[in-house]
């Protein structure tokens, strides 16, 4: 997952630099006036890489169940809205809420022993639509012609729209809580385009939030001491 998750970083920045010589290489200064703003909207799109990171507890030793348990990563696609205050000539206060779309979570479970007609390898799938409200602030570099280079970080909120679904309250299901809060930290690139600002950005996001609600009767959730959540957001904002 890791390996995977690094091509997509290299491949994601080499786009970004080949856009930025192109947009450098221009001579044309496109809608100067939009660093004086007080204000301004726009729309998200992305793509999102998450999982689910874990915690075994002390009874995982002690299993004569389990083996082995690992939650996998899993995609989804974020759609959004976008408004940015403008503080000073650096720095600006955003808000991005979102709705992720997809991301189910799964966890990989490899059993000691198996009953008759059940497999060794069990998958937990959890189907998971989240709206995600994050607020940043936004560090932004000086404008270089058409181009702008900017650092992000701030908090989020997640809610799991899926938490009550018929799909997430089966008997032998891990549970997950509803809410969640978390860090966000990110980098991303404004290219000044005639009629819009096209801005191709990567998030980090790191869940505070302990997931797991323990249930010690059932053997996929007895071995689980915490879950938090992890992911990873590609992203371009279209900004008037």
């Amino acid at each position: 997952m890791h390996y995977l998750l690094r091509k997509k970083i290299i491949a994601t920045l080499g786009i970004l630099f080949c856009a930025v010589s192109s947009i450098y290489a221009q001579r044309e200064i496109y809608r100067s006036y939009r660093d004086d703003l007080p204000y301004y909207f726009g729309l998200t799109l992305g793509y999102n890489t998450s999982y689910l990171h874990h915690t075994k507890s002390a009874s995982f030793l002690a299993s004569d169940s389990i083996m082995y348990v690992n939650p996998a990563s899993s995609g989804g696609i974020t759609m959004g809205l976008l408004a940015t205050l403008k503080i000073n000539d650096h720095i600006e206060l955003r808000a991005n809420p979102q709705l992720i779309i997809g991301g189910s979570k799964y966890i990989d479970y490899t059993l000691k022993s198996v009953k008759p007609g059940e497999q060794t390898q069990q998958q937990q799938i959890l189907p998971s639509t989240l709206v995600s409200l994050p607020a940043h602030f936004k560090l932004n570099s000086d404008r270089i012609g058409n181009f702008r280079l900017y650092v992000l970080g701030g908090v989020k909120f997640d809610f799991d729209l899926s938490s009550n679904s018929t799909s997430r309250n089966a008997d032998d299901l891990v549970k997950l809580r509803a809410a969640d809060f978390g860090l966000e930290a990110g980098l991303g690139l404004n290219f000044y385009l005639p009629f819009v600002t096209v801005s191709p950005e990567i998030k980090f996001s790191y869940g505070l939030t302990n997931l797991h609600q323990l249930d010690r009767g059932l053997k996929y959730s007895n071995v689980l001491d915490k879950l938090q959540s992890r992911m990873i957001v590609f992203s371009i904002h279209l900004e008037d």
